[in-house]
């Protein structure tokens, strides 16, 4: 399967409602999303991430024949981080283990790379999603750690491991 990332378009928003509003997808997230995911809350993200700072979001759609099945996006930090970006993303369920969301991360990685002055992009996964571990490593980043202890979903305490890739270790993926 081919993927592409691409702009937002508010036409996107039923689409993205179907990817997000799964409870398996919504476990791997931060908390915050609402649940059921409806076409409205769709509208209203795709409209935020429309009107966010070029400079600072860099948010698109994942689509494969140009159907929206997941998110992706950079968001760049504050003060002294203020060239790091950290990445967040998902796919609906039934695109899982076809290898998209690996090819998604690098499209993401070089636009960010060659658009703006970020040297650093981060991901903070769960420890117990190995499916998102493995896309990190696949996209060329690089384990730094296991954040111990880091965060609570859904009651449990867990630990996040800690990725990177630079914008030099681009030219080595």
């Amino acid at each position: 399967m081919n993927c592409k990332i691409r702009k937002w378009r508010i036409t996107d928003a039923k689409e993205l409602a179907a990817a997000i509003s799964n409870k398996k997808v919504q476990d791997n997230l931060r908390d915050g999303l609402p649940y059921p995911y409806t076409e409205e809350d769709g509208r209203e993200y795709i409209n935020q991430m429309l009107s966010a700072d070029e400079n600072n979001t860099f948010a698109f759609a994942i689509t494969v024949d140009d159907k929206v099945i997941g998110s992706i996006g950079a968001f760049r930090q504050s003060n002294i981080h203020s060239q790091t970006a950290e990445l967040g993303y998902y796919i609906a369920e039934e695109y899982w283990g076809k290898g998209i969301m690996t090819e998604a991360v690098k499209q993401l990685c070089g636009y960010v790379f060659s658009h703006s002055d970020i040297i650093r992009i981060f991901a903070e996964p769960f420890a117990y999603n190995t499916g998102s571990c493995r896309v990190l490593e696949k996209a060329g980043f690089q384990f730094e750690g296991v954040l111990r202890s880091n965060a609570v979903k859904n009651g449990a305490v867990i630990d996040m491991k800690m990725y990177s890739i630079l914008r030099d270790d681009l030219c080595k993926v």
